[in-house]
């Protein structure tokens, strides 16, 4: 699949390369499995880069659009889970 990742050219190169970490951590969700507890310190490492909500939103949503993938809902179903096993969106 061919996209671009939402990146601001602000950031360090080590900045930009967490968010991708963290947006390759949400596509291996969707794809075939992610152990929850990576995905979670990659999406912290991610929010120490973009803490404000808005942007954070703006980010997701062209990450979205671009790859056909929710970073929320990812997110979302790991946090809301007892167990930070492995999970992926195919065994929904």
């Amino acid at each position: 699949m061919e996209y671009q990742y939402p990146i601001d050219l602000d950031w360090t190169n080590e900045e930009m390369m967490q968010v991708v970490s963290f947006f390759n951590a949400v596509e291996a969700y969707y794809e075939s499995s992610v152990d929850g507890k990576k995905l979670l310190e990659k999406y912290k490492q991610f929010k120490n880069i973009v803490p404000g909500k808005a942007e954070e939103k703006q980010i997701f949503k062209e990450f979205e659009n671009s790859s056909g993938y929710s970073s929320y809902h990812a997110v979302k179903a790991v946090q809301s889970s007892t167990e930070q096993k492995y999970f992926s969106a195919k065994t929904k």
